[in-house]
């Protein structure tokens, strides 16, 4: 068991087969060392992929991206969930349905930080349906980038956000897969072993 499928075990909160509560350190509550254990694994799994930018979605893809930003040496943008005063011109905007919270967001980044050429590491928090991840790569589409990889730190593998995104051709890398979760407790599929 790694390092981040123990902390699942030992504080997460399954409220159904297919939710999970994770608000003690990720969605809520924020764990810093776990964060940085969370972004070393990442820089270590895309350290050869001459990644020039990580980008995310608000508001838990932010710290995991960062503490791989701060690893990688590279900028992290998020993309807004909400409009903003400030960001109202030159925006790459794509929409993204939320199972969820049963919602439809439209999501956007300014141009600017997203430029031709850069190769762009996608981090999210958890990969279920692969909504977020897919709007996430849409944005660097348009920004004409290219996608080096997706970084997840949970993956529920029992849907099917992994096979919509390997069949687009993205390399994904999970630090925990979930196999199966039911309230008696949480399987995962296993993995290489990871530094903790």
């Amino acid at each position: 068991m790694n390092f981040l499928e123990k902390k699942i075990c030992d504080e997460g909160i399954v409220l159904s087969p297919s939710v999970l509560k994770v608000d003690s350190f990720l969605n809520h509550q924020i764990d810093p060392d776990l964060m940085l254990k969370i972004g070393t694994e990442f820089a270590d799994r895309f350290k050869n992929e001459g990644i020039t930018k990580i980008v995310t979605i608000e508001s838990s893809g932010i710290a995991p991206a960062v503490f791989a930003g701060l690893k990688l040496h590279v900028p992290v943008v998020f993309a807004r969930k909400k409009k903003s005063l400030t960001l109202t011109e030159g925006l790459l905007t794509s929409g993204v349905y939320s199972f969820t919270k049963q919602e439809q967001n439209e999501i956007s980044v300014a141009k600017k930080f997203i430029q031709p050429g850069d190769r762009v590491l996608i981090i999210d928090d958890f990969l279920a349906h692969g909504e977020a991840a897919l709007g996430l790569a849409d944005l660097v589409d348009q920004a004409h980038a290219m996608i080096a990889g997706i970084g997840i730190v949970i993956e529920k593998s029992f849907q099917v956000g992994r096979e919509k995104l390997e069949e687009k051709g993205y390399r994904v890398e999970s630090i925990a897969r979930i196999k199966e979760m039911n309230t008696n407790g949480i399987s995962f599929i296993q993995s290489e072993v990871m530094s903790s």
